[in-house]
């Protein structure tokens, strides 16, 4: 059995849905632990109610960055984590944290990359005036929202959106696909090739919704 850790910086509403999912399948997994980096976090109050272990490693502690990234790494390993998910995790993280977990370490951002990396995705595609938005999940590497895509959903930009009604459905289409990832890792499918992600057998790595 696989085990999970996820880092949270605010309400983990795709870690809710991937645990709910999980449940709602059954499947094999242990999440071995929620980690935050700051005790407001409002997804380590559902962690706790699911009896998952609800930690907090304190950025503002840490002098530099890669001190909290080797207290981070430390309390991951502790854990055992095979996987380690960030749903809303709003650290930038070291190039040696992400070297450490190369391969097992995956996010979701609120675009269809490579278009809009980094922040303000909503407002900068509505600028933009594109007629689909959407969300992606890939492995995390060096480079800021670059990593090989393992699926993404797209949704329509319709006439009279703002950031808030698009960033809410992008998040609906997250909680879709995020859960749909971490499956397909925890059974073995994902292969990375380059900077592509084969799924083996082949299977839809971009819905519309």
């Amino acid at each position: 059995m696989l085990s999970i850790v996820t880092l949270i910086s605010g309400r983990g509403s795709n870690f809710e849905s991937i645990v709910k999912t999980a449940q709602k399948e059954q499947w094999p997994v242990k999440f071995a632990g929620v980690i935050a980096n700051h005790a407001a976090a409002k997804g380590l109050d559902f962690a706790r109610s699911q009896g998952i272990p609800a930690i907090i490693v304190e950025h503002r502690e840490h002098a530099t960055r890669e001190s909290f990234d080797a207290a981070l790494i430390e309390q991951i390993d502790a854990l055992g984590a095979d996987l380690v998910v960030l749903a809303g995790f709003m650290r930038i993280l070291t190039p040696g944290f992400i070297r450490h977990f190369q391969g097992r370490l995956i996010n979701i951002h609120p675009a269809l990359l490579p278009a809009f990396p980094g922040l303000h995705t909503h407002e900068r595609a509505l600028e933009a005036g594109v007629a689909e938005h959407g969300a992606t999940v890939h492995f995390v590497t060096e480079g800021v929202d670059e990593g090989p895509i393992i699926c993404q959903a797209s949704v329509p930009v319709l006439a009279g959106d703002d950031a808030e009604t698009l960033g809410a459905r992008v998040l609906a289409a997250e909680h879709q696909i995020y859960p749909r990832a971490v499956k397909w890792y925890l059974d073995g499918r994902l292969q990375i090739e380059g900077n592509q992600v084969k799924l083996s057998p082949p299977e839809a790595q971009l819905i519309k919704l």
